[in-house]
């Protein structure tokens, strides 16, 4: 965490798994993380879904592939977040486009990963 800001970089919207690692593989090149965050879905009462079971079983893959720590962070709320954020910054026609969207959300998980790591350090 050298900054503490987030900034989205790129949605990562291809379906096939190689074609998906491919690009996470080029992002990883460019950026060089030492660590990756990633969004855990569950219900409202934290209760885990199908969606959880998934993200997990990513975030697992993505530390035997390229052996860095992954973090998983509550999701909870995030879309909304990000919905009210484009609305207030008058971007018009968001809603049509959901790259936007979870890119936004995905800034705010990020910025709760940060505050978290802040809040743990002191």
């Amino acid at each position: 965490m050298e900054t503490g800001h987030a900034h989205p970089l790129a949605v990562i919207a291809v379906e096939a798994n190689a074609a998906r690692f491919a690009a996470i593989e080029a992002l990883l090149a460019e950026w060089k993380p030492t660590a990756l965050v990633v969004g855990l879905p569950t219900h409202m009462d934290g209760s885990e879904h199908a969606m959880t079971v998934r993200c997990r079983r990513f975030a697992n893959q993505l530390h035997g592939r390229y052996g860095l720590q992954v973090t998983l962070v509550d999701e909870r709320l995030t879309s909304a977040e990000a919905e009210e954020r484009l609305s207030e910054a008058g971007h018009q026609g968001w809603r049509k486009q959901k790259q936007r969207l979870d890119s936004t959300a995905a800034q705010i998980i990020l910025l709760q990963y940060f505050e978290s790591a802040r809040h743990a350090s002191s």
